[in-house]
């Protein structure tokens, strides 16, 4: 099992839950919405009692599992302004440590972190994972008091009750998350020369590291690569091995900007695509790949798609061609903000290509 941006596939509410193994963000809304809360490995039989919830868990984000060092700055005004504090560590009060009355923004150079809205850990908390993060606007204004290291995210797997059926959903038991660690190397320039910088996560922005990237070196995993920083921009789908020179190779445009590691992933596939929007017009569901949707289903192009096992590449043209995007488990009503793409053909990220 891995993220999942909405429950009501499975379950009409979650009220408990057991989490056989790894950390997770668990959050009272759909698509990672709402308040989050901290779940590692343990039974919570009546977590909304636990917590002080008000709502049950909506959706889940796994925690990657990360080995190194762990560092973040912290700032006290928006847009990285104001007093300007590196830590290492945890800290349970940044006032008392830094006399610093609230942070505001923050650069998250390595590492997984939760931060609080009060000291000593207490009140609304946020997951941070490497970036920059200029204002926290989005979070409903929060300002973080506390933060502390996510320190031993393992394999992944979990499972849940709802509260009138104490069984697991048979369409979740059958997946399973391997354990492995990923890492990629990002060099400035051409052939592995110039400045570099060694990646074990998603990054958002590799400018802090090199000022642009032109070769890379996939040392494990399966990677998502983009042009701009965000996750943004076009995407190309990186695996193990030795890439020279990326723009030649890919006919990019633009260097590399950001970063997106995919979970290794065991178990069955599923996806329904349709024809337009919002779930209309012809359905088809597909459980292996499909070099032609028009070959196979008389199907022109495919406008939304759900995705309910499984990663997945999907590619503007036939034969695994054009432009690609990543699909993981979730819905997808439209494909507006993703340049209005119409995929003809789509393929399995299988465990193999590891």
């Amino acid at each position: 099992m891995g993220d999942c941006g909405d429950f009501s596939s499975y379950l009409s509410r979650c009220h408990s839950c057991r989490v056989e193994s790894g950390c997770w963000m668990m959050y009272d809304h759909p698509n990672y919405m709402g308040n989050g809360y901290f779940f590692r490995r343990g039974e919570y039989a009546d977590y909304m009692s636990m917590f002080g919830m008000s709502s049950w868990i909506r959706s889940c984000r796994m925690i990657p599992m990360y080995r190194g060092s762990y560092r973040m700055r912290i700032y006290e005004r928006e847009n990285f302004m104001g007093q300007m504090y590196e830590m290492m560590d945890d800290c349970d009060s940044i006032m008392d440590r830094y006399r610093m009355s609230h942070c505001q923004s923050c650069h998250v150079m390595d590492g997984h972190w939760l931060m609080y809205e009060q000291a000593h850990y207490r009140g609304k908390m946020w997951y941070f994972r490497p970036g920059e993060y200029r204002n926290f606007s989005n979070m409903g204004g929060m300002r973080f008091m506390s933060m502390r290291r996510i320190m031993d995210s393992c394999s992944h797997s979990i499972q849940f009750h709802s509260n009138y059926f104490n069984v697991g959903i048979s369409s979740l038991k059958t997946t399973k998350r391997l354990t492995m660690n990923f890492q990629v190397t990002f060099y400035e320039e051409r052939n592995f020369q110039g400045r570099s910088y060694n990646c074990t996560g998603d990054c958002a922005d590799f400018s802090s590291y090199v000022s642009h990237c032109h070769s890379c070196r996939v040392h494990s995993g399966c990677w998502m690569m983009y042009d701009n920083p965000n996750y943004m921009g076009n995407q190309y789908f990186f695996r193990r091995g030795e890439y020279a020179d990326c723009m030649s190779m890919f006919g990019m445009s633009n260097c590399i900007r950001s970063c997106r590691m995919i979970s290794m992933y065991r178990g069955s596939y599923r996806m329904r695509i349709y024809e337009r929007e919002n779930f209309m017009g012809q359905m088809y569901e597909m459980m292996d790949d499909c070099d032609n949707t028009m070959d196979r289903y008389r199907m022109s192009h495919c406008q939304s798609c759900h995705v309910m096992d499984g990663h997945w590449l999907m590619y503007e043209q036939p034969n695994y061609r054009g432009r690609m995007w990543y699909f993981r488990p979730g819905e997808y009503r439209n494909f507006s903000n993703m340049d209005g793409m119409r995929f003809m053909s789509m393929r399995r990220i299988m465990n193999s290509w590891y």
